[in-house]
């Protein structure tokens, strides 16, 4: 059975309750506390020192770009820059915690009480709040000898490269209703992570991690129900996916009449479940007290103005001037509005005077393409909006056919340059006056018995005849004066 956000049942129907905390590896060079790298995919342990592995007298130092970058994202978020803030240490222990406590933020966090918009299926809008973001060091990694995980594995090695790495921490209130308003905040969240160059937001290498808090409660009750964590989705479809099946069995079990334990489970892609990890901690548990070892933090109203500053035009209000602007649809403009380097190149061309439809049609059909099927990023190739923009003003006024423009901009991609230049030394100019008509007279006197085909009624052999001057100008014949041309001549 499919689960929803609400069942409705013979005895009463029940609503989800859903947050969010995500942790985003911020893109430092170096570590939260010390020089180490952070670089991905290191030889185990050797990204390390005695600051990160916590050998007895060392001292850590804040990174200040970590600072500046979870200031950064408190105000992306809308949220309240805490004018006094500090470090605290959360103890527990575990084999990827050298220290046994790990550096985090616990009553007074950097940024507090923020929100972000997401937009729905149907093409509303829903605000989700931000309850905290905070600054926190990341663990290590266990390695699992003979398994994924630790059940069934026949040992454990411990990688603490990623111990350090700098975090930031946030938590979203329980707005939100379905798994595909998590997803869709989940997805919000990232477009403005990346677009502020705080987080790559790679899921797969663990850069962006996110785990649900979800409760069910029958509808019109305030009180909350018990809280169950679900942790190991790498992927937005499977943060919906577990999300609708954790709904589906809460609701099933107290309508059984079982209780609801507070617990944290994990999501199996492969069965497509959750299933029990461990009981879930409560914040006494963690024994939080104030880190000694680092000053507190003040950032000064001239430095938190200069941030602000600093800070790019957002996914959503890039979508609002595309759509509102540009006269794209909601759907186009959230696509070109979903990479700041893509919505920053379709800007620049369009400062060209070309037409937005059209750059849009470039940018997100044969440029995108040729990007995925080469795995790279727009950054990584020669084309420039100039040169894109020269090539639609071509199109436009008819110098070139847009089947030209196709084959063309393969190499304008790799070298850029001068489109005009291209098309004369190829010699590609769109045929057009008395030499296009005297190759279609030759190909209507060629095809006699398609000619008097067509006089008897069968119109259609109209395509016949076009792809036959396509083909023999190379493309270079304008299809919508050629089809108006081989019309009139046959008629």
């Amino acid at each position: 059975m499919t689960a929803t956000a609400t069942k409705t049942t013979a005895k009463t129907q029940y609503e989800a309750v859903i947050g969010l905390e995500t942790h985003s590896q911020l893109t430092t060079n170096s570590k939260i506390f010390c020089s180490c790298s952070t670089q991905f995919g290191a030889p185990p342990n050797t990204n390390v020192c005695p600051v990160c592995l916590g050998m007895p007298g060392v001292l850590p130092v804040l990174n200040e770009k970590v600072l500046e970058y979870a200031v950064k994202t408190g105000l992306a978020l809308n949220c309240q820059i805490a004018p006094h803030s500090k470090f605290d240490r959360k103890q527990y222990f575990y084999p990827d915690l050298p220290k046994n406590y790990q550096v985090s933020q616990y009553d007074l966090p950097i940024a507090e009480h923020g929100w972000l918009e997401i937009q729905l299926e149907d093409g509303s809008t829903k605000r989700i709040g931000i309850t905290r973001l905070h600054m926190e060091e990341d663990a290590g990694k266990l390695v699992h000898g003979g398994s994924d995980r630790l059940s069934g594995s026949s040992h454990s090695l411990v990688d603490f490269n990623r111990t350090g790495v700098p975090l930031c921490e946030i938590v979203s209130e329980p707005d939100m209703r379905t798994g595909a308003e998590a997803a869709a905040y989940a997805q919000e969240l990232r477009r403005i992570l990346r677009y502020l160059g705080v987080c790559d937001g790679n899921m797969q290498e663990g850069s962006l991690r996110c785990d649900v808090n979800i409760s069910v409660r029958p509808v019109g009750r305030e009180q909350f129900g018990t809280k169950v964590e679900i942790k190991n989705m790498n992927s937005f479809n499977a943060i919906q996916r577990a999300i609708d099946f954790e709904i589906h069995r809460q609701v099933e079990a107290l309508e059984s009449g079982e209780t609801i334990k507070q617990e944290t489970r994990l999501w199996e892609e492969n069965s497509q479940r959750t299933i029990s990890m461990r009981s879930k901690e409560g914040a006494s548990d963690y024994r939080y007290f104030p880190e000694p070892d680092l000053m507190a933090i003040e950032v000064p109203l001239s430095t938190l103005e200069k941030y602000l500053s600093e800070l790019p035009t957002l996914p959503a209000a890039q979508r609002h001037r595309y759509h509102h602007e540009f006269g794209l649809t909601p759907y186009d403009a959230a696509l070109i509005a979903d990479d700041r380097s893509i919505a920053e190149f379709f800007d620049a061309t369009i400062l060209t005077g070309a037409d937005p439809k059209q750059v849009f049609n470039w940018v997100m059909g044969d440029v995108t393409a040729y990007l995925n099927e080469n795995k790279l990023k727009i950054s990584d190739i020669a084309l420039t909006p100039a040169t894109l923009g020269e090539m639609i003003a071509l199109i436009t006024d008819g110098t070139i056919s847009s089947k030209i423009a196709k084959d063309i901009l393969p190499e304008l991609i790799l070298k850029s340059g001068s489109v005009k230049d291209l098309v004369a030394s190829k010699g590609l100019t769109v045929l057009a006056g008395a030499e296009l008509e005297k190759i279609i007279d030759e190909v209507i006197a060629a095809n006699p018995k398609e000619v008097e085909q067509y006089k008897g009624g069968k119109t259609k052999l109209l395509g016949f005849f076009v792809g036959k001057v396509m083909k023999q100008t190379q493309g270079r014949a304008e299809p919508q004066s050629t089809n108006k041309l081989i019309a009139d001549k046959l008629a």
